[in-house]
Parts: C-alpha cells; structure tokens; sequence
C-alpha cells in the first residue's frame, strides 16, 4: 500500500444508465395514443414481442452485433412465440392481423435493427412467398417450419448488377428434363449462406428468367450442388443478419421446387408489396428506441450540475423527435387500415416507407449526438440504431427509387426511362 493516501473524489465514477425503458425509467414512445384502442389480440402480439425483445434480445444483442455474429437461437424463440409470420395467414395456427404484425415489427425493431430484418426476410419475405405462391405439397413441406424458426428461409432476388433495378434480372433458369439449371448471381440475401456456413438444412427462393423471358420462383435447397454462398463481411450496419452473395452454377432444380404461383415478375412485385409497409414498419419501431434511448438518457445524464433534460434545447429537440414520431406512427396505422379495405396504393406504401425511414434517420441522428461521446458506443443503443437505420432507409426500394414511385402518382410520368 503506498504510504500516500487521498480520498477518492465524489462524483467521478459515471453511473450505469438504463436506456431501454425499463422500471423507473419507463419512456412513452405513444405520447400521442395512436395504439391506445388496440384489440386485446394485437394487443397481445404486440406485449408478447416486447416482452420478448427485452428480456431476450437486449440482454445478448450489443455482443452478437459487436462480432458481426447470427443469433440463430432467437430466430427458434421467435418461432416458438408466434412472432415469426410477418401476418402471414396459416392454416392451424391463430389469426395475426396486419396491425398485430406491424407492431410486432416495430417492437422487434425497437430494441435491435438486425432482429426486425430477420422478420422481414423470414416471415415477410421466403414464407410469404411459399404461402402466395408455393402448391399445397410444397406448403406442406416447408412452411409450417420456416413459420416455427426450425428451417431458415431466403429471399433471392437482388443482383450484384441489379439491386433497385430488380426487374432487370439476368439469372437464368433453364429448363432440362425433370427440371430446371439455375446459373447466375444473388447479392445482399439475407439468411442465403446460413445452410453452407452452419451446416443446417436452409431454403432458398430464387428468382430466375426462364428460357421465354418471364420471372420464375424456385425454392432452392443450400446445400444444392452448385450453390455457393460467401457472407458479405465488413457492414457496418445490421451486423447480427448475415447477408450473403450468392453463386449459383449449374443449380438442378427438381421440377417439384418450381412455385406454382411464381410466373412473372408481378409475383414477385406481390411479395414485395405486401413487405413495403413491413419495413416502414421497422422504421418506426428504430424511430421508438432511438426516441426512447434520447429520453431516458436527458433525465439521467448531469451535465453543469443538473440533468441533461433540465436544458432548455434538449427539451426542444426531444419535442421535435416526439413531433416526427407520432407522425410516422399516424402513418403506418393509418396505411394498415387501408390495406384491411384493399385499397393501399402502390404510391401510398412507398409513401410510408420513405416518410418513416426518413425520419428515422432524423430522430436517430439527433439521439446519437443528444448522448455525447457515450452516443457512439453500442451498448448505450443510440450508434447502433443509428447505422442500422441507414441499411433499412436502402433496402426495399431507396429512397430515391421511392420518391421516383410517388412523383410518377403526382404528375402522371415515370422517370424510370427515357
């Protein structure tokens, strides 16, 4: 012991700051009430997944997002908790209505980006495809356990030369006697190298060009001979998914894997309508936690001798995030009533999915800078939102592409060509 003592000053050790929402430090992220007369079933879906994302996702994801690692043991739990459709309808198990399914989404999405993206590709994306396009055989097959976590489902449809160009597709699909040979390349899929890298038994559906032209669905087994699938490295967003590119040489697809309901590219342009609101989905969920983590932050950080939110401009920015965000949340709820009716547009989902990833990042970058130099480090939740919000502003349509769908409903003319 040195011979030289000093009491250790008070006031130096910072304190640990609880920025999920939890116990005393509870945030209302519906300041507004746009969920206060939910039905006891959404209501339901929507407790069961926030239970879920706290007590099971927070706690492990900061690690798993930190090395880029797949937590595959949260895709079964949310198998197991019926939280896994995306509001896909399947016989035998209970209705989840599309407002269930979207705040499922958001709440998953609230705690971690990586984890709501899973949904989306899992449930919103391979298993709707299998359930709007597949035979009764093949939904037999594969959809009840893509549906329960036990079988991990791609969507293969973006190309390393064609991402928001997806109609441009050049993946071919030959026909050969007793089916098909798939040649041709897949970037960004998510859940596409899971079968090759972790040895499990995984499903691919690929989107291909048959010898006439039009776009075909197959459901293509990973382990097919063939296909080859590298996990793209280095993102720095939605590091807990992995995406893969996708090598497809010589792929025999038996004529069984054909989809029966997948025989053009306004098949596909299904799938992806019914997603469109799923990702603006995710982008208020993102919207909720990057609010949340500001809120919590502002009543427990001192700075100058008081709290953070004793700050005259900390209230007004926090005020200005709660404005953005009960007005994407108008937005989504409102778009699912006029999805229920039939009568969402193509131009009003686009119009959700650029308004709420759009402000999303706004609310994400003000939380981020409102949290200082702690703002930048995962586990205080406001970096990681930050940079995964980025990837769900992209995915789906960009935003540019989005604003090229509404400005071609305003002036009556697309810009897409010449």
């Amino acid at each position: 012991m040195s011979e030289f003592e000093a009491p250790f000053p008070e006031g130096v050790t910072e304190p640990e700051y609880e920025l999920y929402g939890r116990g005393e430090h509870a945030v209302d992220v519906d300041p507004a009430r746009v969920f206060a007369d939910l039905s006891p079933e959404d209501a339901a879906y929507r407790e069961r997944a926030r239970t879920f994302a706290l007590d099971e996702v927070a706690p492990v994801i900061d690690d798993y997002w930190d090395r880029a690692d797949y937590p595959l043991q949260l895709v079964k739990r949310l198998g197991e908790l019926d939280l896994l459709r995306d509001g896909v309808q399947m016989p035998g198990r209970p209705e989840q209505s599309r407002l269930a399914a979207g705040l499922v989404n958001a709440e998953l999405s609230r705690v971690d980006g990586s984890v709501g993206t899973i949904l989306g590709v899992q449930g919103g994306l391979a298993l709707r495809s299998i359930m709007d396009c597949g035979s009764p055989e093949q939904i037999e097959r594969w959809a009840g356990r893509m549906a329960d976590g036990t079988l991990p489902g791609a969507f293969a449809l973006t190309e390393p030369t064609h991402g928001s160009d997806s109609v441009g597709l050049q993946t071919s699909a030959t026909k050969v006697e007793g089916g098909w040979v798939l040649n041709g390349e897949k970037k960004w899929i998510g859940n596409g190298s899971l079968g090759p890298a972790l040895g499990l038994e995984a499903l691919s559906v690929v989107w291909a060009r048959d010898g006439e032209g039009q776009v075909r669905g197959f459901a293509v087994p990973q382990d097919s001979e063939g296909y080859s699938a590298q996990t793209i490295t280095g993102k720095l967003a939605l590091r807990a998914i992995w995406q893969a590119h996708i090598t497809l040489r010589n792929v025999f697809v038996p004529d069984e894997n054909l989809l029966p309901g997948a025989n053009s590219f306004k098949d596909t342009s299904a799938v992806l309508f019914s997603t469109r609101l799923s990702v603006a989905w995710g982008a208020v969920g993102a919207a909720m936690g990057a609010y949340e983590t500001a809120v919590a932050y502002a009543r427990q950080r001192e700075q100058f001798g008081r709290p953070l939110g004793a700050n005259q401009i900390v209230n007004e920015r926090l005020a200005r995030m709660q404005s953005e965000l009960v007005q994407v949340q108008l937005l989504a709820r409102h778009c699912v009533a006029l999805e229920d009716k039939g009568e969402l547009t193509g131009a009003q989902a686009s119009l959700a999915k650029f308004t709420a990833t759009r402000t999303a990042r706004s609310i994400a970058a003000n939380a981020r800078d409102l949290l200082g130099g702690n703002g930048i480090l995962v586990r205080n939740r406001a970096a990681r939102i930050f940079a995964d919000v980025e990837a769900l502003h992209t995915y789906e349509g960009t935003e540019t592409v989005q604003a090229l769908l509404i400005g071609r409903s305003i002036t009556g003319h697309s810009t897409f060509t010449g």
